[in-house]
């Protein structure tokens, strides 16, 4: 039924792969970790500071990538680049992060983040299936996020271009309803420009920096997937343009809509009533428009995490896909379905890893643990750049070189540093995440040798 020789076919154009890059940007993130970051750093203007700089950090990884992804237009993105320009265990190592945690686990944190939203908006939605005396909330929640995995991975198994077409409406419902609710409520909603003077001014000793580092985390998990259209690339028309378009123009409209989505959180929510807060969204609308209001935004914002859930679900399978051909996983992962043309196995795969997280920790220390992850490869494949110029293999040298890229390696390196201070053993279970996939590396390479010979 499927054959594993098959390519990905080119069919994707720019306004579909941004829809996707914009989708996997504006997820769980934006709408869960403001009250976190707001606990770290107890300062309103140095919470829109950090999302300001993390515009930027991603605007510099975009023009990056941009260049990575015209030199290598394959699918699977830093696992490609990190492979060809440094080695195949390294590549492999993003790689396998790939499919433990860097899209598994924002899928998951979507999926929690839908369940906690419905649940916000509607606290009398599992009494009214009949199920307050069978499983306790937190097992419903789940429940529920591992429906919603299921059911988007069910769609995508179906065609790259059906899946794109679900994509485009739900990303557009996603920006729309963030537009309307900057302009609402800074217009209509009730709210005070004296919440963003703070009784605790931030302090730069280690402590407090270790703060910063930690919130910057959670920033930048909300900003991950910039770089997602290079996962793409072997179904991209035209990829030496559309990828950096399309990572460009989404991390510029995502940064605009971050920062003043945050400052509206901080118009209509008191400092102190943010701390903590998952479901900032549905808070702010509750404290800017009424109950009423709180619960339609809060179930507008669950059904938007749909958008970010998809486009995870449609851009991990092209990394496994990709390691499987190269031999790095079971070839079977790489199967093609011979009329739907997409890799059904390897979307399977992730479902299945996604639900383990869904019934495995808590929201925060996953977020924490995603977060620390998601920032360890792209540092590297930045890196890369310097040797793809070295090797003279660039076809698309862009503007900022080498500063662009010496700020992103930077800011990420002293990111990850502060944040290993602050939260060690999440931390430490995200490197020893990557560590695992040394033996296994080993292993298929042995296995793919002797396959050869």
């Amino acid at each position: 039924m499927f054959d594993s020789n098959q390519q990905l076919e080119r069919k994707l154009g720019l306004f579909p792969v941004t829809n996707i890059v914009v989708a996997n940007i504006i997820g769980a993130g934006i709408f869960t970790t403001t009250g976190y970051i707001m606990d770290f750093l107890g300062n309103p203007w140095m919470m829109i500071i950090l999302w300001c700089v993390g515009g930027v950090i991603s605007f510099c990884g975009a023009l990056a990538f941009g260049e990575l992804g015209a030199a290598y237009p394959e699918a699977g993105g830093e696992y490609v680049f990190i492979s060809k320009l440094f080695s195949p265990l390294l590549g492999f190592l993003s790689g396998w992060l790939s499919l433990l945690v860097a899209f598994s686990a924002p899928i998951a944190a979507s999926a929690i983040g839908f369940s906690k939203y419905v649940t916000w908006a509607f606290p009398g939605f599992q009494n009214e299936l009949m199920l307050n005396g069978v499983i306790t909330p937190e097992t419903f929640s789940s429940v529920l996020a591992i429906l919603l995995i299921l059911g988007f991975s069910l769609i995508h198994s179906l065609g790259v271009v059906f899946g794109a077409r679900i994509q485009n409406v739900l990303t557009v419902f996603k920006v729309l309803l963030l537009i309307g609710l900057i302009v609402a409520g800074f217009a209509f909603g009730e709210g005070s420009f004296a919440h963003f003077r703070s009784s605790s001014p931030m302090r730069f000793d280690f402590a407090s920096w270790k703060e910063i580092g930690l919130a910057l985390v959670f920033v930048m998990f909300a900003y991950s997937g910039w770089n997602s259209a290079t996962y793409i690339g072997s179904e991209i028309r035209n990829p030496r343009k559309v990828i950096l378009r399309s990572l460009l123009i989404s991390t510029l409209i995502v940064t605009v809509l971050y920062v003043l989505l945050n400052l509206f959180f901080v118009y209509a929510i008191p400092s102190d009533q943010m701390v903590g807060e998952p479901e900032i969204g549905g808070l702010a609308a509750g404290k800017a428009f009424g109950p009423v209001a709180e619960k339609i935004i809060s179930l507008l914002i669950a059904f938007a995490l749909f958008s970010s859930l998809s486009a995870f679900i449609i851009l991990g399978p092209r990394v496994y896909y990709q390691m499987a051909r190269d031999g790095y996983l079971f070839k079977s992962i790489a199967a093609i379905h011979p009329k739907k043309r997409v890799p059904v196995n390897a979307i399977y795969l992730q479902a299945v890893i996604a639900i383990v997280l869904v019934l495995s920790g808590t929201f925060e220390q996953i977020l924490v643990y995603m977060g620390f992850a998601l920032g360890i490869f792209p540092v590297l494949a930045v890196a890369g750049v310097f040797v793809l110029r070295k090797r003279e293999k660039s076809v698309l040298p862009l503007w900022g070189y080498p500063w662009v890229h010496l700020i992103f390696i930077f800011t990420g390196i002293a990111m990850l540093v502060l944040a290993f201070f602050q939260r060690p053993v999440e931390s430490s279970v995200a490197i020893l995440t990557v560590l695992s996939g040394i033996p296994v590396f080993y292993w298929f390479n042995a296995r793919k040798k002797k396959l050869e010979n």
